[in-house]
């Protein structure tokens, strides 16, 4: 077998074996507009430093806990590669990891991004970066640094891969979940997703695959789209609806990701107790019909692995629900009652009942 030269000893030795040094410090320089978008106060510095530098003063808080998440968008990158469709994969990584600490009841304040490749590509780790400035932007956080890494060997050439973290703060008193105030009689409410969001892709694509389906042509479900593109749909952004929910009286709040409707909410309930979701309280979108349909889940799997057009669940006291609701509709939420807490046994559950047009248990 035919070996590749030795990289020879010059000032690109390092580009020949694979790492554009050069191309690595024009991409950050390129970025620097989007960094600034983000900007916010308590931000101090700029981006190229060893690390990012926050003050915590600006806050004003008396008693602040820091809160933190880091997320990724799974095998929702593939779908992405395949089309050539990347800046809401840089919403996605936001979205993923400040709606995990803002149904703390944090407000986010710094993100960090890692974009990994195996080959730079600016153009497409441009978008990323958009991408994540425009979530940041909306969520009030700063985009306070991150990393490039070219990786050959590792990512082949035209492969990437991105992680996400997040920092945010909340007055200790404010913390999210209250387990001693979710009790039986509390209602539970539901916000919409924009769609599949950024879990269940691993499936989704062996969905698309076994049924034939063409990512370029109309969705089966909503033919005035291409499918590419409805299964794309960014993450919704919740730091404002949470923000609303808490300040309604909203003892705990669920990120509906991965686990789907059934693992997340137990997350924030306390023990004997169960939530009993009405699934014939909203029609389940067509994409996760079709979702269902086309891989012969049953309800049970479906509400396992997917959000089913819920992306937010909250638990308020059953005499603040209007109250919450009207602030959801103010914020531009979609929002409606989807069920109530009840009595359990041992380790707190969540109950589906109903479900016309769902498929079966």
């Amino acid at each position: 077998m035919t070996q590749a030269p030795p990289p020879t000893n010059t000032p690109d030795a390092y580009r020949e074996a694979g790492v554009d040094i050069a191309l690595g410090n024009a991409f950050v320089a390129a970025i620097g507009p989007a960094v600034a978008r983000t900007h916010r106060p308590g931000v101090m510095g700029a981006i190229g430093g060893f690390g990012g530098v926050f003050d915590l003063s600006v806050l004003a808080m008396t008693d602040p806990l820091l809160v933190a998440a880091t997320d990724g968008v799974g095998t929702k990158l593939l779908l992405a590669e395949a089309v050539g469709v990347h800046r809401g994969l840089g919403i996605d990584l936001v979205a993923m990891s400040v709606n995990d600490i803002a149904v703390q009841g944090a407000q986010p304040l710094f993100f960090l991004d890692y974009f990994a490749t195996g080959r730079l590509e600016p153009e497409v780790a441009a978008e990323v970066v958009n991408g994540v400035a425009d979530a940041c932007a909306e969520s009030g956080c700063a985009l306070l640094g991150g990393e490039t890494a070219e990786m050959p060997g590792v990512y082949p050439p035209g492969r990437f891969d991105l992680a996400g973290f997040a920092v945010g703060a909340v007055e200790r008193s404010r913390l999210l979940p209250r387990l001693d105030q979710v009790r039986e009689g509390d209602v539970v409410l539901a916000v919409a997703s924009s769609g599949l969001h950024s879990n269940g892709f691993s499936l989704v694509r062996r969905i698309v695959e076994t049924s034939g389906a063409d990512l370029q042509g109309p969705a089966p479900f909503a033919p005035a789209t291409r499918l590419a593109d409805a299964l794309l749909t960014p993450t919704r952004l919740y730091v404002r609806a949470c923000r609303v929910l808490a300040g309604a009286g909203a003892s705990a709040l669920a990120h509906v990701t991965g686990g789907g409707l059934l693992e997340n909410l137990p997350r924030v309930m306390p023990q004997g107790t169960a939530a009993r979701l009405d699934l014939d309280s909203y029609t389940l979108p067509p994409l996760f019909a079709w979702l269902a349909a086309a891989g012969a889940l049953d309800r049970t799997s479906l509400a396992r692995t997917f959000n089913c057009g819920i992306g937010l669940l909250a638990v308020v006291p059953a005499e603040r629900t209007a109250a919450a609701l009207e602030a959801l509709y103010d914020a531009g939420e979609t929002a409606w009652q989807v069920g109530e807490i009840v009595a359990g046994n041992g380790a707190p559950e969540v109950e589906l009942q109903g479900g016309h047009g769902w498929p079966q248990a």
